[in-house]
């Protein structure tokens, strides 16, 4: 049913509307600038013929003209309307002018200008569509042309109409300089290479251009390099040979791929002789076999492809005389070629490693037959190759070059070879050169070479006299070329002549040259065979020797000195001066060889003055060293005051001990002093062992997780937590409940260890009640000593401040040697 509506003063007079539509309407009166009605409203007449929709949307419009939802539907719509038509049909010019509309209030939309966009294309508009494409970018803020220029470019490539899109391309890359390689590709899909070779110049010069493709510097570089060689007649505005040329100083390790690249550029070009000579330069240049092989490879086929094009064009226009001595002229030029491709492989080579006397002597075999060559070959070789970089022995090619003249005859230019070759061996020369001057010839060194020197000092030890000999030796020390082994070598040359004194002074001479550690076997030889030579008879000056290799002398090899030291001063000097020498030691020696020093300090010390006067070494030991070694040393000491009958001193000694000893990793040291208390203690003294090892324990268990980790290790059935060590007492702190764990673990080892043997423990635990220390008094002790009554009575007649004394023998080893005085 239609219903006539009463028109408003607003509205229009012929407006229709059916009887559904009154809530609507009604709603709409009520909320006329409500977007919400009017969508609810235009959702509900999507089914109404397309003018009654249409006449709808523009009702909508006119209250809210600023409402993108309502524009963007009401376009949506538009568009979708005319999509089957013609696109000469007048409802699209409709449908744009419904999109200028639009722009009036949304221009600063994207979306909307996109879809605009979009259906002008559909069109097939081109101009029209290309300046609503730059009336969208005049409109929207840059920071959203990246939406644009996608569909812009796509717009600009679909036609063929380059002047256009490049100038377009221009515009984008303003913004977007990273995309240079899409423009790049599309000038080369329109054929404008001239400008694409500039555009990829530019972006392999860029150091800050990174590639979307992921294209390396490189990549770029032979794109560009194959796009000027391969168009020589359509790339005009750059300079072929100048870029090529730097991309040879740029990648080093492409040199053959350029080369090739130059060259064909000139081929293409039509300049065959320039092409000539850039692989001539090439294969004289390039450093690497494979760069030679491609090189090589393009150079033979660039000259088969000129003599199959020369033969073809005389054979169409007929031979002539002069056709055919360019022809025998060109194969001759590639016979040569081809026959020099072992000699120029050489040469590169022999680039690589100038140094390399194999190939260099592989290269005088390529000029078998040809004399001038082999002695210019020679001449190069003995010039170039340096002695201290060759491969190989380079003292070859001077003999070989003599040979080849004896050879031939040439006697005297043989014996002018090999006087070269040594010339100037062991002289001095003229000008003085350092040995490892590269810049001096080889015959100006050549006098500072210890090889050289010491096939001399053999020569003359072997066939020589001892002056001749003793002036070579000499001759080395003041060039200061020597090594230790050569002082040495001296020395013990003196020394079988009996020339003792030459001999000592040949060490001093080598100890001026050398430092530590490299004077070190010098010092240990001079001194051993100083000693050896004079034992006591020169002892101040054996002790300076000795005090001045020991000045200066690095921790690492003090040991061996201070030994040798040590047992001068106890064969020819003073006990108190060893001893003073094996103090020092244990300072100068390095932390890894103290513990070895001080055993042997301990031992001469006890050796010479007996075992009493090891007790401040002992001590001094203790402090010194580190956990490990004090322990061992404790452990020494104390038994050595048992020994002695100081069971006290001993008893000390273990407490002191003590502190560095974990319970849980030195068991060995508890036990000892267990085994020890066993022997010498009592009851007091077990308790006091028990409660220091508690303490210790302690005081490495510091934390309640380690605790709880080793007890749950012991008991080996328990999975609980520690709420399950005490069950029932939850109001518990977790301290406590390891406590009571603890103690039912110490009880249940208690009652697991094996009962002890009465017969040799004669005292009680410490956790034994009264009645059980009764008992065990009244068992019989078979080590007891047993005294006479007398002797108790006189005991209970001292006064209370005197204490009867026992008399007891001093064992031998308390003296030591002094036993015989």
């Amino acid at each position: 049913m239609v219903v006539m509506a009463r028109p408003s003063r607003s509205e229009r007079p012929d407006l229709v509307f059916e009887e559904e539509d009154l809530p609507y309407e009604e709603e709409i009166m009520r909320n006329q600038f409500s977007v919400k009605c009017w969508l609810r409203y235009i959702e509900f007449k999507q089914g109404a013929p397309k003018p009654r929709l249409n006449q709808l949307y523009e009702r909508a419009l006119k209250l809210l003209p600023c409402s993108y939802k309502l524009w963007y539907r009401y376009l949506k719509a538009r568009r979708a309307q005319v999509k089957h038509r013609c696109v000469t049909d007048p409802a699209y010019e409709d449908v744009n002018n419904c999109h200028e509309r639009a722009f009036v209030f949304m221009h600063k939309m994207p979306r909307l200008w996109l879809d605009y966009c979009q259906f002008l294309m559909d069109q097939g508009r081109v101009t029209h569509t290309r300046r609503t494409f730059d009336r969208a970018l005049r409109a929207l803020p840059i920071t959203q042309h990246s939406r644009v220029w996608p569909l812009y470019l796509r717009f600009l490539r679909s036609h063929p109409l380059p002047e256009t899109a490049v100038r377009g391309y221009r515009r984008f890359l303003k913004l977007s300089p990273e995309s240079a390689e899409e423009y790049i590709e599309y000038l080369k899909s329109s054929d404008r290479l001239d400008e694409a070779a500039q555009r990829l110049a530019t972006v392999v010069n860029d150091e800050r251009f990174v590639s979307k493709a992921g294209k390396s510097n490189y990549q770029l570089w032979h794109e560009l390099c194959d796009l000027i060689s391969q168009n020589p007649d359509k790339v005009q505005s750059l300079n072929v040979d100048a870029i090529i040329r730097g991309g040879l100083t740029r990648f080093t390790d492409q040199l053959g791929k350029l080369w090739c690249s130059l060259a064909d550029y000139y081929i293409r070009s039509g300049h065959f002789e320039k092409a000539r000579d850039v692989y001539e330069e090439a294969i004289r240049t390039v450093m690497t076999v494979r760069d030679f092989t491609q090189v090589f490879d393009s150079y033979a086929q660039f000259e088969e492809s000129m003599i199959a094009a020369k033969m073809e064009t005389a054979s169409e226009l007929g031979r002539e005389e002069e056709d055919d001595v360019d022809l025998e002229l060109r194969l001759a030029r590639f016979e040569q070629l081809i026959a020099r491709r072992p000699l120029l492989l050489n040469s590169v080579l022999l680039r690589q490693n100038p140094h390399h006397v194999h190939e260099w002597h592989k290269r005088v075999a390529l000029h078998q037959g040809r004399p001038r060559e082999i002695i210019n070959t020679y001449t190069e070789a003995v010039q170039t190759v340096d002695p201290f970089k060759a491969t190989g022995k380079p003292h070859t090619l001077w003999v070989a070059f003599a040979k080849f003249y004896e050879d031939n005859g040439q006697l005297d230019d043989a014996r002018v070879i090999l006087e070269k070759a040594t010339k100037k061996a062991t002289a001095l020369p003229a000008r003085r050169a350092e040995y490892f001057d590269a810049s001096e010839p080889v015959q100006n060194r050549v006098y500072k070479s210890l090889k050289v020197w010491s096939m001399l000092a053999d020569l003359e030890e072997s066939l020589g006299t001892f002056q001749s000999t003793k002036a070579v030796y000499d001759r080395i020390l003041d060039l200061r070329i020597a090594t230790p082994q050569i002082v040495i070598n001296y020395a013990m040359f003196l020394e079988e002549h009996k020339y003792f004194e030459e001999s000592f002074k040949a060490y001093e001479r080598g100890i001026s040259l050398f430092k530590w550690p490299n004077v070190s076997d010098i010092w240990s030889t001079y001194l051993t065979k100083f000693i050896a030579r004079y034992g006591g008879r020169k002892l101040e000056r054996a002790r300076d020797l000795f005090e001045q290799a020991l000045d200066g002398c690095p921790p690492k090899y003090a040991k061996t000195l201070y030994l040798l030291y040590a047992q001068l001063e106890e064969e020819w000097g003073l006990a108190r001066h060893a001893m003073a020498v094996y103090e020092r030691a244990t300072r100068a020696v390095e932390p890894a060889q103290q513990y070895d020093m001080f055993n042997i300090y301990i031992k001469r010390a006890a050796e010479i003055y007996g075992v009493t006067h090891t007790r401040g070494i002992y001590q001094k030991a203790i402090e010194v060293l580190s956990d490990e070694h004090a322990r061992e040393m404790c452990l020494r000491f104390a038994d050595m005051e048992c020994k002695l009958g100081e069971i006290d001193r001993a008893r000390a000694i273990y407490s002191f001990c003590s502190q560095i000893c974990d319970p849980r990793t030195t068991g060995a040291f508890w036990q000892t002093w267990k085994d020890f208390e066993v022997r010498h203690g009592n009851e007091d003294t077990i308790r006091e062992m028990l409660r220091i090892r508690r303490s210790v324990q302690a005081t490495y268990n510091t934390q309640v997780n380690f605790m709880a980790s080793q007890m749950l290790k012991v008991s080996g059935s328990a999975t609980g937590t520690v709420s399950d060590l005490a069950p029932g007492q939850s109001g518990l702190d977790d301290m406590k409940l390891l406590e009571q764990r603890a103690e039912q673990l110490a009880a249940e080892a208690e009652r697991d260890q094996p009962p002890r043997a009465q017969s040799k423990i004669l005292f009680v635990r410490s956790d034994a009640s009264r009645e059980e220390l009764a008992e065990l008094a009244q068992q019989a002790n078979p080590e007891e000593i047993e005294l006479g009554e007398d002797e108790d009575e006189d005991e209970m007649d001292l006064e209370p401040n005197e204490v009867r004394l026992e008399q007891q023998s001093v064992p031998a080893a308390v003296f030591g040697s002094l036993k015989e005085d």
